[in-house]
């Protein structure tokens, strides 16, 4: 078994998306309801988001950004695992990072400002490059 301080962020991060995949449906099912919306609706592209009120909408818009970037933190941090770099620094680089996707879902799904998930995307982003540039110098056996 591989022993990495690492993937204990990637676990964590795995089940806030299945926390806000909950939120979203606990959320989504009522409104589609309240808005007599059939699920065969749903085939037509935009039909939700011109249906149901925005603050439904947040969460599933932030379910599908969990699908996006965070799949590139996954495959970095499995890699950084693997290969004996996943504790120390890289470990807690992979914390920010997770935290600031966290931070960022909350905002989205509940006041949605958007300069506020501006920043806190970039910040992530940054954590994101960070571990990338590790897993670079490992793999390349650069010598910076």
């Amino acid at each position: 078994m591989i022993d990495s301080q690492i993937l204990q962020p990637v676990v964590v991060l795995m089940a806030w998306t299945m926390i806000m995949w909950l939120w979203m449906y606990a959320t989504r099912i009522p409104a589609m309801s309240k808005a007599k919306i059939q699920p065969d609706d749903a085939r037509k592209t935009g039909t939700l988001d011109e249906r149901l009120p925005e603050q439904v909408q947040w969460k599933a818009h932030n379910y599908n950004h969990l699908h996006e970037q965070p799949t590139v933190f996954y495959a970095v941090a499995l890699l950084l695992a693997l290969i004996g770099w996943g504790d120390g620094m890289n470990a807690l680089i992979a914390w920010i990072y997770v935290g600031l996707r966290i931070t960022h879902s909350l905002v989205q799904a509940t006041a949605n400002v958007v300069m506020v998930r501006f920043v806190l995307f970039a910040l992530s982003s940054i954590a994101l490059i960070a571990l990338i540039f590790h897993a670079a110098i490992a793999v390349f056996d650069l010598h910076i």
